[in-house]
């Protein structure tokens, strides 16, 4: 018989508790024994339960120690060690997918690394879209320039940050292209998305990848999100990693609402995004009627 997911609640925060535990990552073979489970069930209900496998589940978790131990101004050797990692060649295979940046850069605030980025007037507001050498850092919306650009430099405050006209900048300029042609401000078709140099987690990857699959015009509640995740219960998680998104409209969390159906807020303000999901809406109203 089938575990319903009751059943399976204790055992998977029993596995769950062995993984935080763990300076190295459990076998799966030793983790389902623990769970009275087999293996291939155990990774399953694992990856439904939590968004991730039990070995991604600890990588995560030894990063985010990492990262919290950096920014608090750990020496980069004493970060690695504190968090887990039995070398500091384990914390570089997996740096440009979960930290975007070196190590130390990070904790620097940016230090080391070189930002470029451009604005652009759009009907939304001023966007600005960044770069660094390894591919977009930031798309971000708001009133003007200054505002953008302070937001930037708090997030990127030691990294040496250089502005550049549009057309003077491949990445960033189609950036900008793709998404004119996605709102419909532009009657050319998408270019393909540059790289990115996004620091996140594997449970915000996998939010952020479900959020590009909603058609535009269409939305979708956090529950909604988190049932198609197989997370039923992480409606609130995926609310955090939303708002943890720094590619404003290239990952389109302006269409996720509320569970009665209301808009809910928006890292770039909750006007904008009425104004944007209505005039997906209508692209889609008048592309059904051609």
């Amino acid at each position: 018989m089938r575990n319903s997911p009751a059943t399976l609640e204790a055992p998977l925060e029993r596995v769950r508790a062995l993984i935080e535990r763990a300076d190295e990552a459990p076998s799966l073979a030793a983790l389902a024994d623990a769970a009275k489970l087999s293996p291939s069930h155990l990774q399953r209900a694992f990856r439904r339960r939590y968004g991730m496998s039990p070995s991604e589940y600890h990588r995560a978790r030894r990063f985010g120690q990492f990262k919290s131990a950096l920014r608090k101004g750990a020496a980069v050797a004493d970060a690695v060690y504190d968090a887990g990692f039995s070398s500091g060649s384990r914390v570089y295979e997996h740096t440009n997918r979960l930290l975007g940046m070196t190590p130390a850069s990070y904790r620097a605030g940016g230090a080391g690394a070189s930002i470029r980025y451009t604005t652009t007037r759009t009907s939304l507001g001023q966007l600005l879209v960044a770069a660094t050498a390894k591919g977009i850092c930031a798309v971000t919306l708001g009133v003007d320039d200054e505002e953008l650009e302070q937001r930037l430099a708090s997030e990127f405050p030691h990294a040496s940050r250089e502005r550049v006209d549009n057309g003077r900048e491949e990445w960033l300029d189609a950036v900008i292209a793709r998404i004119a042609s996605e709102l419909g401000w532009s009657g050319k078709a998408a270019p393909e998305l540059p790289p990115l140099d996004i620091a996140a987690t594997a449970f915000q990857w996998r939010v952020w990848e479900a959020l590009t699959r909603i058609p535009a015009g269409t939305t979708k509640s956090y529950g909604e999100l988190a049932a198609e995740l197989g997370q039923p219960g992480a409606a609130r998680a995926i609310g955090r990693a939303c708002g943890s998104n720094r590619l404003a409209l290239i990952v389109p969390c302006h269409r996720i609402v509320r569970e009665d159906g209301s808009l809910g807020g928006w890292r770039w303000g909750v006007e904008r995004k009425r104004v944007l999901l209505e005039r997906e809406l209508q692209r889609n109203n008048v592309r059904r009627k051609a």
